[in-house]
């Protein structure tokens, strides 16, 4: 940490420091001050603290990356229209990525691609696909491989339908 690091850092120390002496009032001016818009109605103390705490480290250290912004929007966007954030495990695979999952004694490995999985060289629309194969029985493909609870959404990908 360089000594200009050390004066930012111990700066905002003291800037959280100072919101524990401040009055409720004093805390909503913050507020509107560092948001530019009005306080929350009828908000607790302890949380006008933190949300201005986070905002002035978000000012000290930045904010959130791009992809991260574009990911809590989809997820808001899902909670206006369902009421609950749903998001699966499985949305967040990356390409490259192997799944592993050992059954009755054999090991199988699944390749996640942009459209799809490969399993035994041949490519899959869905994991559940590949864990009836392997199970010879219904099963959640996520749930098989481990990826998700009882409310996964089960990726289904455009490719051929021979696998």
């Amino acid at each position: 940490m360089t000594i200009a690091d050390a004066t930012v850092a111990d700066a905002l120390a003291a800037k959280l420091q100072a919101l524990q002496q401040m009055t409720h009032r004093d805390l909503r001016h913050e507020w509107r001050r560092l948001y530019r818009s009005q306080p929350p109605k009828r908000v607790a103390r302890d949380l006008l603290m933190l949300g201005i705490a986070w905002k002035l480290q978000e000012l000290t250290h930045g904010g959130l990356r791009p992809a991260a912004k574009r990911r809590l929007a989809r997820l808001a966007s899902g909670m206006e229209k369902n009421g609950a954030i749903s998001e699966s495990r499985i949305e967040r695979l990356k390409p490259g990525a192997k799944l592993i999952r050992e059954w009755q004694g054999e090991v199988h490995q699944v390749m996640v691609l942009e459209n799809g999985f490969e399993w035994r060289g041949q490519q899959w629309r869905s994991l559940s696909m590949i864990a009836r194969q392997i199970t010879q029985s219904h099963w959640s493909g996520p749930r098989f491989f481990g990826l998700s609870g009882k409310t996964a959404k089960v990726l289904d990908c455009t490719m051929s339908d021979d696998g």
